[in-house]
């Protein structure tokens, strides 16, 4: 039986997560759920899988899961605080980690569970976009086994030889193609994007997502970030790692192969199915998803990426070429951007333009460590916040 700490509960991977472990009682566990601030569906999480630790962001937090555990008469042990997300994930108490903190907070604690030679479930993919190197040392270094949970980068996995290894290039693949849907504005004239709203932005036409993660759907940036993710996950430079609009979302990625040979791996849009796939590898084990049925989707189309309609993501590219602590530096002008736009301060269009006047203002530095590395990410957010500000 794996023990699972989970990292991002209430979230949609979370959620889902959570989904997948229900229909195999009897091959997991889960010693730790660990959330930021939803207090009360963590609660209920608790009472339902009875988790050894509870972990929140505050202590205000902290106290108000605390009652109403106690109030239930749940031994789960609360606490709160980065510090505690580090322990829950690399305790030797639980086997396997899904990584699911959105953004920058969950570099430390995924980084930990690398560190402590866990398996690694990464759904947070901004950890190895900030970190690189530095994180696919430390994973193998501690011969931790580290498994993709982003569609894209667990379709691209199924689809490389079984000999993988993250220490050198994959022999015979010629590239990768990552799929993207489009979407909410994938045709919507682009003198118009300036007008739209956070509503709008969050309505993606395929996948159920949190906010953040919708808006950088839309924007492109989240394939931006993958395309930095797969360099790192899958040792391929940047030039080998293309983008293809797939709306349709129906396969997820796929691997070219010199001999002239595509690998795909096809499915309906559901988290569960890469998140069943990971925490079940390398068996194959029921995710709860419906199988697919092509004749009725009928068609698939495919098409390049314009990238006046998304120039986050030649921003993502060019990030990645510059290497450093570029990645870091656009990630982290990118969660300040994005935050403004939900919370209405900011217009569509001026988050890739905070990006690019971040990236063109902020030195890229080499860095050995995460110390080094998060000093620039907050010089980033604060670089980013002044633009914002004037």
């Amino acid at each position: 039986m794996q023990s699972i700490t989970l990292l991002g509960a209430t979230g949609s991977i979370g959620v889902s997560t959570l989904d997948v472990l229900t229909r195999h009682p009897e091959r997991f566990s889960v010693y730790a759920l660990t959330a930021h601030a939803s207090v009360e569906l963590l609660a209920k999480q608790c009472l339902r899988w009875a988790p050894a630790r509870a972990v929140v962001g505050t202590a205000s937090a902290a106290g108000e899961l605390q009652s109403l555990l106690r109030a239930a008469n749940l031994r789960t042990e609360v606490s709160y605080g980065e510090a505690a997300l580090c322990e829950v994930a690399s305790s030797p108490e639980c086997d396997t980690v899904m990584a699911a903190i959105v953004g920058a907070a969950g570099l430390a604690p995924t980084l930990a569970a690398a560190r402590a030679g866990k398996k690694v479930l990464l759904a947070n993919k901004e950890a190895l976009v900030m970190s690189g190197q530095l994180f696919i040392d430390a994973a193998l270094q501690s011969n931790a086994i580290l498994l993709p949970i982003d569609s894209e980068h667990n379709a691209v996995f199924q689809c490389l030889p079984h000999a993988f290894d993250r220490a050198k290039p994959s022999p015979g693949v010629e590239k990768i193609l990552l799929t993207a849907s489009g979407g909410p504005f994938l045709h919507r004239d682009v003198q118009t994007l300036h007008t739209v709203t956070p509503e709008e932005a969050v309505a993606h036409p395929k996948w159920v997502m949190g906010r953040k993660i919708s808006v950088d759907s839309a924007t492109m940036m989240n394939k931006g970030l993958e395309v930095i993710e797969a360099h790192w996950l899958f040792n391929t430079p940047p030039h080998r790692i293309e983008v293809v609009i797939h709306p349709q979302s129906v396969i997820h990625s796929m691997v070219s192969y010199v001999d002239g040979s595509v690998l795909a791996q096809l499915g309906n849009p559901d988290m569960r199915t890469p998140i069943a796939h990971a925490l079940g590898y390398p068996e194959r084990i029921a995710s709860g998803v419906a199988t697919l049925d092509l004749t009725s989707i009928g068609a698939l189309t495919f098409q390049a990426p314009d990238m006046q309609r998304f120039p986050c993501l030649k921003l993502a590219y060019d990030a990645l070429t510059a290497g450093n602590t570029a990645p870091a530096i656009l990630n982290a002008a990118n969660e300040v951007a994005v935050a403004a736009f939900l919370a209405g301060r900011i217009g569509f269009r001026m988050i890739d333009q905070i990006i690019d006047k971040v990236l063109n203002q902020v030195s890229v530095v080499a860095f050995h460590d995460v110390e080094s590395l998060l000093v620039q990410d907050q010089l980033a957010r604060m670089h980013a916040n002044a633009f914002i500000n004037q």
